[in-house]
């Protein structure tokens, strides 16, 4: 068996186990580790240790010496320069910034009172109930970029209003599942900044590149709420009078200065703070965490206990992400060193597919994986897989994470492993059957493929804003 063979066992291995269940982080480092050994292993650094057993009588000075040998591997320095190449990092500094700014956003009972004032605001539009929860989706979910907090939220905020307005069950659920997703793609996302510190991509870039399509994507969801309504109005029926009573537009205006337009000036503060060039993501995303706790004081909800409460959650999730990327460091550089990805190169070149056959293919790898995986590990383990393949195909990495980024919002909302409608499940009245929910997201998911497909077919939704702003590639 030869070095290849080798490293393709081990990422076989790697599949099963997490098929199994284990720990994705730490079987990645376990096997990066193990598989190290024998891939750096060198007789001469371990017995230069052991021949000085023979000198040494004391039997602790034997066993000191032993384990000296043992353990000098190349495998263990690798371990340790890997651990601090990811906790050094700049770019996945943001990281804990943004989960911190989301998880004190959440706290700040915030979205109970967006969801209200947009759904008087839009009380004449179709589907008004459906368009405010759908705006409140998004922008709750840009704000956090949690996909299971803000399903959950809005499932017990939104939907009993929806269904006690009589809105088909199945419609409303998919409102709230794909409203949901829409935090990985619209920045600021983690999920991006993630792909930024695994591809070298600048992450100033992907904000600017993924705006358009994230706007698209929203746009889709917004016609096919507003057309279903008209098109069906039993599926989304129109509010009485009593159900949204008539609120003069001063006082309109006033709720949307004090729910509203709060929310969104953060958002906008932090993406335009790192689109034009006043702050990097790391300072932007500082203000965003400052500012979070400002909005959270105003709307006196800034305890201790929900302090105390967001801290841990995003000590937790920052833990997670970065001993992901330790595993997936250290796992990635054994399988290279063994030759594992120029096997995985010969044989993709070795079929001649062109570079649209090439996206289809690695699309469909990811849609498969979105099914057992999170997004996270995802981005921090197959990804790269593909990375050192686009310039065979000269495919753009900013356009390729981009498409990765919409591509992920298909996991969250494909049967049956859709984790947003388990989600929503969670906290759904029990007349809501997880089939309902099934039905409700087709539709939804069937607008990220078209907006796929509008990315392939007019590139430029990607590069317009990155090459305006920057310059051309």
């Amino acid at each position: 068996m030869i070095d290849a063979h080798v490293a393709l066992m081990m990422l076989g291995i790697f599949i099963i186990l997490v098929f199994l269940g284990f720990p994705v982080a730490f079987t990645l480092m376990a096997l990066g580790i193990g598989f190290g050994y024998y891939a750096y292993f060198d007789a001469g650094r371990m017995w230069r240790a052991f021949n000085r057993l023979a000198e040494d009588s004391e039997t602790l000075t034997s066993v000191i010496t032993w384990f000296e040998g043992a353990f000098n591997n190349r495998i263990f320095d690798l371990f340790i320069n890997q651990t601090y190449t990811v906790m050094s990092n700049e770019v996945l500094t943001a990281v804990p910034l943004f989960l911190f700014m989301g998880y004190i956003v959440e706290r700040a009972n915030i979205v109970n009172r967006l969801f209200s004032t947009l759904n008087i605001a839009a009380r004449n539009i179709p589907g008004s109930l459906g368009v405010a929860a759908l705006i409140t989706c998004a922008l709750f979910a840009t704000a956090t970029g949690i996909v299971g907090a803000v399903v959950t939220l809005m499932g017990m905020l939104a939907l009993p209003a929806m269904l006690k307005a009589r809105y088909d069950k199945s419609f409303a659920s998919g409102i709230i599942c794909a409203g949901g997703t829409l935090g990985i793609l619209i920045p600021p996302s983690i999920m991006l900044i993630v792909y930024a510190a695994a591809s070298g991509v600048s992450i100033v870039r992907l904000y600017a590149g993924a705006l358009l399509p994230g706007l698209t994507l929203v746009g889709l969801y917004l016609l096919y709420v507003m057309g279903r309504a008209m098109l069906q109005p039993k599926a989304a029926p129109r509010p009485t009078s009593d159900e949204i009573p008539e609120v003069p537009l001063p006082k309109v205006l006033w709720m949307l200065a004090t729910s509203f337009f709060p929310l969104a000036f953060l958002i906008l503060a932090v993406l335009g703070s790192i689109l034009f060039g006043l702050a990097t993501p790391t300072e932007a995303a500082s203000i965003g965490a400052l500012g979070g706790m400002l909005l959270a004081a105003a709307y006196r909800a800034l305890t201790f206990d929900r302090l105390r409460e967001s801290v841990y959650l995003t000590v937790r999730t920052s833990a997670m992400v970065c001993w992901l990327f330790v595993g997936s460091y250290t796992f990635s550089s054994v399988f290279s060193y063994l030759g594992g990805e120029h096997v995985i190169a010969e044989f993709v070149g070795g079929l001649d597919l062109t570079p649209l056959q090439f996206l289809l293919l690695a699309q469909l790898i990811i849609f498969l994986l979105g099914w057992p995986l999170e997004w996270s590990e995802i981005i921090i383990i197959f990804v790269p897989i593909f990375l050192p393949l686009l310039p065979l195909f000269d495919i753009d990495p900013l356009f390729f994470g981009i498409l990765v980024a919409l591509n992920l919002q298909t996991s969250f909302l494909t049967p049956p492993m859709a984790m947003s409608a388990y989600y929503l499940k969670g906290v759904a009245p029990s007349g809501i059957l997880l089939t309902d929910i099934f039905k409700g997201i087709m539709p939804f998911l069937f607008m990220v493929i078209v907006s796929m497909v509008l990315m392939y077919a007019f590139p430029q939704i990607v590069f317009h804003l990155p090459d305006l702003f920057y310059g051309a590639r």
